[in-house]
């Protein structure tokens, strides 16, 4: 196997079966995070089949060849641990925090859920009615709804634009055999990446590892399924979208297409969204919020992924007032693209920005997650030192070019959720 040292305490292990293991050790605490990273996910979805990784996360749940539901559900809870998952664009991750003495615990656990479910179609009938009372959900929850339609809006013939929950059409026609399909062509080792962080060493983990069977064997010839099978498209700029909904106010997300995770230029973009409605500072806020009156909810936003990024902002307003915040947040977007960052406040808009990254990894957890992006998204490895310098050393005209770039207010592609007849 070869273990490669990152840094001080990180380590990166990539086993002959092609899984890529990392770890640090962070011997201040009594506990671990640990985490199975599988990269495939809503964006390498086939539009009839939209939905189908987040139906497979749930049903993994259901119980395995040597465990029911009851059984994964009380496995770490019992020990004061916690067991989760998620499901993103990229990938469909797993992870357990526990105390460091029940890290073997948690491995077997996570193994066992992503190795062998059982995938029964009893269970899915059961599971497949929680999803869709999770898109009830959604849709019942209008500032994450809107959302939804911005990635539509974005991209509509992308799998980036697809809903990660799917459909009810959707999620109504999967069966076991799409989910056995793609449990077998995606949750194979060489096409999961497992990150541990907290009182542990990278020695344990292999060693665990080695016993659930994640290292030995040969690098499967299936190619990984981490790229989507359309490659990403510019998004659709400078559109308008209304919806029509019931609310107490409007909805308004202003997004664009922006940078993908391994690409320098995402620090420009922090420091700037930041600037723009990053907290109570922000430009955004002390317009629209303290001098306008306009809103109680609105900040800037940026996501990275494998492909593409995406920058925006999101308002909620009243229907009354909706036009005159659009016309402000599309001011303070001229504004900033036009003039960028200059002196004291690109060098304060620096440091907030190098001590919102210091302080986001204060957490084991957080600095498992952090581990985990580098393979998933395909970014050589950046100690945080080297990050915070990247920051650091960023200029005027480095941040004034992507400021011109992906702030410019024609570029944004504007999606409002609320009452029809709003004046």
């Amino acid at each position: 196997m070869e273990t490669v040292r990152l840094d001080r305490e990180i380590f990166q292990t990539t086993a002959p079966s092609g899984v890529i293991v990392l770890s640090e050790r962070v011997a201040s605490v009594r506990s671990a995070a640990v985490g199975i990273w599988v990269r495939s996910a809503s964006a390498n979805e086939p539009r009839p089949k939209m939905g189908v990784s987040h139906l497979l996360e749930h049903m993994v749940f259901k119980g395995t060849e040597r465990r029911t539901a009851q059984q994964i559900a009380l496995a770490l809870e019992s020990r004061g641990g916690s067991l989760d998952a998620y499901t993103s664009r990229d990938t469909t991750a797993f992870q357990a925090r526990v105390l460091d003495t029940d890290l073997p615990q948690a491995l077997d656990v996570l193994t066992d859920l992503v190795r062998n479910p059982v995938l029964r179609a009893g269970d899915l009938e059961l599971e497949r009615n929680v999803v869709l009372e999770e898109i009830n959900t959604v849709e019942d929850t209008p500032d994450d709804q809107v959302f939804d339609f911005s990635y539509q809006t974005l991209w509509p013939k992308h799998p980036y634009g697809y809903s990660i929950l799917g459909t009810r059409d959707t999620v109504s026609a999967l069966s076991t055999d799409d989910l056995k399909h793609l449990h077998a062509g995606a949750y194979f080792p060489a096409n999961c990446v497992i990150a541990a962080a907290g009182n542990l060493t990278q020695e344990e983990l292999l060693e665990e590892l080695g016993k659930q069977g994640w290292l030995d064997g040969q690098r499967s010839t299936r190619q990984p399924a981490t790229q989507s099978s359309v490659p990403a498209l510019p998004a659709v700029r400078g559109a308008e979208a209304r919806h029509a909904k019931d609310t107490a106010q409007t909805h308004i997300v202003f997004a664009t297409d922006s940078v993908p995770y391994a690409d320098r230029r995402k620090y420009a973009l922090l420091v700037l969204a930041n600037v723009f409605g990053g907290g109570m500072s922000s430009r955004l806020f002390q317009r629209i919020r303290e001098e306008l009156g306009l809103a109680y909810g609105i900040y800037a936003f940026t996501s990275f992924y494998r492909q593409v990024g995406v920058a925006g902002v999101y308002v909620g307003t009243q229907p009354k007032t909706a036009a005159q915040a659009e016309a402000a947040i599309r001011e303070e977007y001229a504004k900033l693209a036009r003039e960028g960052l200059r002196g004291a406040a690109l060098a304060e808009a620096k440091q907030q920005t190098r001590g919102q990254l210091m302080l986001s990894l204060e957490s084991p957890s957080a600095r498992m997650y952090r581990l985990a992006g580098f393979p998933v998204h395909g970014e050589p490895y950046q100690s945080l030192d080297q990050v915070l310098a990247t920051v650091s050393e960023l200029t005027e005209d480095e941040v004034g070019a992507v400021a011109a770039e992906f702030f410019a207010p024609e570029r944004q592609t504007v999606v409002s959720l609320g009452p029809e007849n709003a004046s």
